[in-house]
């Protein structure tokens, strides 16, 4: 199976498959196939409540989809944001814990769940939910503009701003802090911010989705009685 990601900023992931192979996606994600493909809808692997929890709590669909070659072919998949997709490389000990609806495909033996943080270890903005990505094989995620990596050496600190934060390796220790004070937090757009204590990986997004949301004007966990709209990242849009 061979990986190629194309067109960034506007990001598509696309997958070259022989006979045999097979890769999950998010419901929705497929852009296009070529060749001679089976797709077969599935819930999400594990009991009730766990698939329960990443649907309800982690921001992803309680459907995949499985992308099965019967030969030679090729299956484009993209996600919701505009901005880059990465590549996570996910082996026993060394997982990742990603932004919540920012999952788009992954390899089999790659398994999903969600990781309660509490009021006080809140990351990735207003969300109090995580995916905690665990297992071993490759699980590509999209984020809102473009994704840099930064790789922490051990006792190194970086400190990423809540909403920019897209993914951290298992090994890296986090802390959720206050960023300067009442005025800076009212009058200077700052407020939460997570500082990361390497050794590990640590991505963050170029763009802030927070920003894009009130710039639209756009009204953040609105109360309403339909289920039109699409979430994501903690917003509702529509």
């Amino acid at each position: 199976m061979h990986y190629r990601i194309v067109k960034e900023p506007m990001a598509l992931l696309e997958v070259d498959m022989s006979a045999g192979e097979k890769i999950t996606a998010e419901s929705g994600a497929m852009v296009y196939m070529k060749g001679d493909i089976e797709i077969k809808t599935r819930t999400r692997e594990g009991g009730f409540l766990k698939k329960l929890k990443v649907t309800a709590l982690g921001g992803e669909s309680f459907f995949v989809n499985d992308f099965m070659a019967k030969g030679d072919c090729s299956v484009g998949l993209t996600g919701p944001p505009i901005g880059d997709i990465i590549r996570l490389d996910v082996k026993p000990g060394a997982g990742f814990i990603v932004q919540s609806g920012s999952y788009v495909a992954s390899s089999s033996g790659v398994m999903l769940d969600t990781q309660w943080q509490g009021f006080t270890k809140g990351l990735f903005g207003s969300e109090f939910f995580m995916l905690k990505v665990t297992g071993q094989g490759e699980l590509f995620a999209n984020a809102y503009g473009g994704i840099v990596q930064k790789d922490l050496a051990p006792g190194e600190k970086m400190t990423v701003d809540n909403y920019h934060l897209v993914a951290l390796g298992e090994s890296v220790r986090y802390n959720v802090i206050k960023v300067g004070g009442m005025k800076t937090t009212i009058l200077g757009g700052e407020g939460l911010a997570t500082e990361c204590t390497g050794p590990g990986p640590v991505y963050f997004q170029t763009k802030n989705l927070r920003e894009l949301v009130d710039l639209l004007g756009i009204n953040q966990r609105a109360e309403t009685t339909s289920n039109t709209g699409v979430s994501f990242g903690g917003f509702r849009i529509g």
